[in-house]
C-alpha cells in the first residue's frame, strides 16, 4: 500500500508518473471498441471481483447513461449503447456460485447474452482470477472482442486478452484508481463522437 509509506505529495507524484507510462494507443482502443459496439449495435459487457467489480458497475451507468446528451435521455428513438454489468445481477451470481462455483458467475451470464461482434471489457488488478479468465477464453472462442484492464505484472489475463491496458504496479489501490481515471477519459471521448461533440463536432 503505496499510501502508508507515502506522504500526500509523494503519492500523487507516483501517481502522475505511473498514468504517464500507459500506453497511450492501448487506451485509444477502449474507446474505439465501446465506439464500434454503438456502431453496430452490439452489447458491452464489463466484468470484475471486488473493487474491480463496483468499477464495472460504474462503467456500465456511466456507458449506458452518460453517453447521451441531457436532451436525449427522454428520447425514445435516440441510438444507445448497449452495455451491462454483469457483477450486478445478484441473485443469479448467488445461484451459479452456489450451484455450480464462483468461477462460472460471469461466464454463464456470457453464454447467455453473448454474441459474435459483442465486447467484453474484463477487469482483474492480478489478471489470474479464474472467473474472470474463464470468461475471456469463452469470449475469445465465441467471437467477441476481449480487452482486459489489468495491474500488478498482468497475470494470465494479459496473454488471453486481445486487446488491453497495463498498469505495470504492485499496488492494488492505485492500479484501481487508475483504471477508473483512464476510463473517464474514454467516457467524454465514445459521449464525444456519438453526440458530434467537442474535437468530433462537425
Amino acid at each position: 500500500m503505496l499510501g502508508a509509506s507515502l506522504a500526500l505529495p509523494a503519492y500523487l507524484d507516483r501517481l502522475n508518473a505511473e498514468v504517464s507510462r500507459l500506453s497511450q494507443p492501448d487506451i485509444q482502443k477502449m474507446a474505439d471498441l465501446i465506439y464500434r459496439a454503438w456502431q453496430n449495435d452490439k452489447f458491452v459487457y464489463i466484468i470484475g471481483n471486488g473493487g474491480s467489480g463496483t468499477t464495472a458497475s460504474h462503467m456500465a451507468e456511466d456507458l449506458g447513461k452518460s453517453t447521451l446528451l441531457s436532451e436525449d435521455l427522454r428520447n425514445e428513438s435516440k441510438k444507445r449503447l448497449k452495455v451491462l454489468s454483469l457483477t450486478d445481477n445478484l441473485g443469479w451470481i448467488m445461484a451459479v456460485g452456489n450451484d455450480l462455483a464462483y468461477d462460472q458467475i460471469f461466464v454463464q451470464q456470457l453464454m447467455n447474452y453473448g454474441r459474435p461482434g459483442d465486447v467484453l471489457l474484463a477487469i482483474s488488478g492480478s489478471g489470474n482470477s479464474p472467473n474472470i479468465l474463464n470468461s475471456v477464453d469463452w469470449a475469445n472462442r465465441h467471437g467477441l472482442t476481449t480487452y482486459g484492464l489489468t495491474g500488478y505484472k498482468g497475470g494470465k489475463l494479459k496473454t488471453m486478452q486481445q486487446h488491453g491496458i497495463h498498469v505495470d504496479l504492485d499496488d492494488m489501490g492505485m492500479v484501481e484508481s487508475i483504471h477508473l481515471c483512464l476510463f473517464h477519459w474514454v467516457l467524454n471521448d465514445v459521449f464525444a463522437r456519438i453526440n458530434n461533440e467537442g474535437r468530433y463536432a462537425k
